[in-house]
């Protein structure tokens, strides 16, 4: 006997204001999130550049890496798309990406949040999306395959030189 699917929560995708970089500085301020994303904290810093960079892409492009909010205005964390930004790996290709606080891991809020994306995406003509996604992320893989993605690639990647599995959606 299967179990029915269960519905996928409520969430809002906004395009991040000056101050999600706090929140997503706070929300990723944790080993377990970014395990896969160098596996220590980033600095504030770096997500004040990172919010900036995704209005900038929002403004251009009409997509980004939007700040993910649940039913009660929460932040979650972000889920998008944004072209490659490396030298190495799917070079030239609108990648689709996530990072959730701890919390919120497991309750299908990515997908939810990245199925919003692949409709944005494709209404700004965008014709396939990548998605990299490090060997050993099981649960990003999971998301991968919920949104019908296909293994396509894998890189080493430079800086930690794990491999990353390259996979594709035809949008």
């Amino acid at each position: 006997m299967t179990m029915p699917l269960q519905p996928l929560p409520a969430v809002q995708l906004r395009v991040p204001s000056e101050e999600d970089a706090f929140a997503w500085h706070q929300a990723f301020a944790d080993p377990e999130v970014m395990e896969f994303h160098g596996g220590r904290p980033a600095e504030l810093s770096v997500y004040e550049e990172l919010t900036a960079r995704q209005r900038m892409h929002d403004a251009q492009l009409g997509f980004c890496l939007w700040t993910v909010l649940d039913e009660e205005g929460r932040v979650l964390g972000f889920v998008g798309a944004q072209p490659w930004p490396w030298d190495w790996g799917p070079v030239g290709q609108i990648e689709i990406g996530w990072r959730l606080a701890r919390p919120h891991w497991g309750k299908g809020y990515v997908t939810a949040a990245a199925r919003q994306t692949l409709d944005r995406v494709r209404a700004a003509g965008v014709a396939q999306v990548v998605a990299m996604v490090d060997e050993r992320n099981v649960r990003s893989i999971a998301v991968t395959r919920r949104l019908g993605m296909e293994l396509v690639d894998v890189y080493t990647t430079p800086k930690s030189e794990r491999s990353g599995h390259c996979y594709r959606l035809q949008l």
